[in-house]
């Protein structure tokens, strides 16, 4: 199997999505922005199918299973031996094919901006001019922490989604410029989520099984 590339849990991402660089308006930017805090806000637990594309153009498939705060899994499609887990704490990327183990801060990934309701995206994320008024597209970045990296959210405005929102997918930035995109569909809210979803077995040798 081709080898997947390191930075893939810090980066993390789907077929293009068209991502406009103009600021928007400051009243419109200040709404789109309380409109996805409160999108956050309101996320208990997630389920969705992703595709996602690295910048050499692989593409693989899986489903994201969310629950808040900061826990989150990427389970990729049969034959890829890689797990992507997250436990309200630190994101871990497990390599079964080579048997490594890595692991970051979830407030050092791109993600950290979804992933924590506490956050105001107003402090650290910008509205995005999308030409569509259904589409609302939020980047976020810490400017006292630009190694953390970049990532902007795409939304499409949904009657039936928290705060009238739908969660579209993602493109992720890292400091070396590895971008990433995740595009989802099949999104359900608030159904159950069980603890064992964030847990991982270790196949590292002498047993260390820290994820479970």
């Amino acid at each position: 199997m081709k080898r997947l590339v390191a930075p893939l849990a810090l980066a993390l991402a789907a077929a293009p999505l068209i991502i406009p660089a103009s600021p928007a308006p400051a009243q419109q930017a200040q709404g789109g922005l309380a409109q996805v805090n409160a999108y956050i806000r309101g996320v208990t637990t997630m389920t969705a199918d992703f595709v996602q594309t690295d910048r050499a153009g692989q593409t693989l498939s899986g489903k994201l299973t969310i629950r808040q705060p900061g826990k989150v899994r990427f389970q990729y499609q049969k034959g890829v031996p890689l797990l992507i887990v997250g436990d309200g704490k630190a994101l871990t990327m497990i390599d079964y094919e080579v048997r490594q183990v890595q692991r970051w801060p979830i407030g050092s990934s791109p993600l950290g901006a979804l992933l924590d309701p506490k956050k105001d995206l107003s402090r650290f994320g910008k509205l995005i001019q999308t030409g569509d008024p259904k589409v609302i597209s939020v980047q976020a970045r810490d400017p006292k922490r630009p190694e953390f990296g970049t990532i902007t959210m795409i939304f499409q405005k949904d009657p039936a989604g928290p705060a009238g929102l739908q969660l579209y997918g993602w493109v992720a930035l890292d400091s070396q410029n590895n971008r990433t995109t995740v595009r989802l569909s099949n999104q359900r809210y608030g159904v159950p989520v069980a603890d064992s979803a964030f847990r991982w077995t270790d196949p590292r040798p002498k047993g260390r099984a820290a994820g479970g």
